[in-house]
């Protein structure tokens, strides 16, 4: 990465009318939010206390099966990242949706950090997790943290279990999240930010892929190798805040006021 390369994404940014940012846990590290596992993650171990993979334990079918189980680990990792909230780079990735207002946000992170930094034309492909939904009435309700669940919740309405609205590891993607995110896919856009994802998903990957087709030029910030590095036109070995800072110096915008 030259400096030269941040000028030239940045002329890129503000000739762009569409913008799609994809986002993934790299975003939130910012925050100081830790992962299952990796760098700082929760779970380096290969199992938890019950001997269970932690993918295992947070899946669909565990929940059917055991939820005290699934609902244990939820609350550790929820615990694990209360007091958070969003960062730099979530604020300027809004900023610049409010210069480019055709611009979506793809997320695979369920924090909910893009929406309280402003962003309003988001995907949450994997759901909230301040938002909890029974499964056998479909009620939900908003919640600010889970300080005020202990053991396995219950509805309100219906007294069935409450689960949080995300996907869990085994389940499929939400319908709507799905149908925005190829409705917008189909019109197409003009440059695609990667922002601290791996790309492991298919349907994180193939807005990359498809970047040739709509002749757009494609960004990738992260500090590791990915599964798309190779695939696209400039590569920022770094994170998130950082590099997106470096471009919104180079396109000319004051510094943002501390939130």
């Amino acid at each position: 990465m030259s400096l030269s390369d941040i000028d030239e994404i940045a002329q890129l940014v503000a000739g762009a009318g569409r913008i799609l940012f994809i986002t993934g846990a790299g975003i939130s590290a910012d925050s100081g939010l830790p992962t299952y596992r990796g760098i700082g993650g929760l779970y380096d171990a290969a199992h938890t206390e019950e001997g269970i993979p932690i993918e295992e334990v947070l899946s669909g079918e565990m929940f059917l099966q055991r939820p005290e189980l699934t609902w244990k680990y939820l609350l550790q990792v929820e615990r694990a990242c209360r007091g958070a909230g969003c960062n730099l780079a979530h604020r300027l990735i809004a900023e610049i949706e409010r210069m480019k207002p055709q611009s979506w946000v793809v997320t695979q992170n369920i924090d909910g950090f893009h929406r309280a930094a402003g962003s309003r034309q988001i995907i949450e492909i994997h759901g909230k997790v301040g938002e909890l939904l029974c499964g056998k009435c479909h009620h939900q309700q908003q919640v600010p943290d889970y300080s005020h669940i202990e053991r396995v919740p219950h509805c309100p309405r219906c007294h069935g279990i409450l689960r949080p609205n995300v996907v869990l590891f085994g389940e499929t993607l939400p319908e709507q999240a799905v149908m925005t995110l190829h409705r917008e896919m189909v019109r197409g856009f003009d440059l695609v930010f990667s922002i601290g994802t791996t790309s492991v998903f298919p349907y994180i990957a193939q807005p990359v892929f498809e970047a040739r087709r709509w002749g757009a030029k494609v960004i990738e910030i992260n500090p590791g190798v990915t599964e798309v590095s190779t695939f696209v036109h400039y590569r920022l070995q770094m994170r998130a805040v950082e590099a997106l800072q470096q471009i919104w110096r180079a396109l000319g915008q004051p510094a943002l006021v501390p939130a």
